[in-house]
């Protein structure tokens, strides 16, 4: 990832705190609640909720949902179990909706 600055990030949209770098996107075309959403490798300052199955629309996921590690706002979900074998290259991976994070530019990530 190019830390130098320029870098572009996605924030909380109620906080503005740094959730994700643009670098670590995998797909853009993910539905989240009522809008779109990403699926992110990688995220940072974020608490997971404890693991629970849910049906989705690609099928029945263990999840957790992900809130803002400062201002609690819920941005999403974790993947952390597959059951379905053309799934797992999600185990791991985090999707935030579209609506919960805004594009940021900053020179520092971690």
């Amino acid at each position: 990832m190019d830390d130098s600055i320029g870098s572009r990030f996605y924030c909380c949209f109620r906080c503005r705190k740094i959730i994700a770098a643009h670098d670590h996107t995998v797909d853009k075309s993910f539905l989240a609640w009522r809008g779109r959403g990403f699926l992110f490798s990688h995220v940072v300052n974020v608490v997971e909720g404890p693991k629970a199955d849910r049906l989705l629309i690609s099928g029945t996921h263990m999840v957790a949902d992900v809130f803002c590690g400062d201002c609690g706002e819920k941005l999403g979900w974790k993947y952390e179990k597959t059951y379905e074998q053309h799934h797992k290259y999600k185990e791991g991976k985090t999707v935030l909706a579209k609506s919960k994070i805004t594009k940021a530019f900053d020179s520092t990530f971690y």
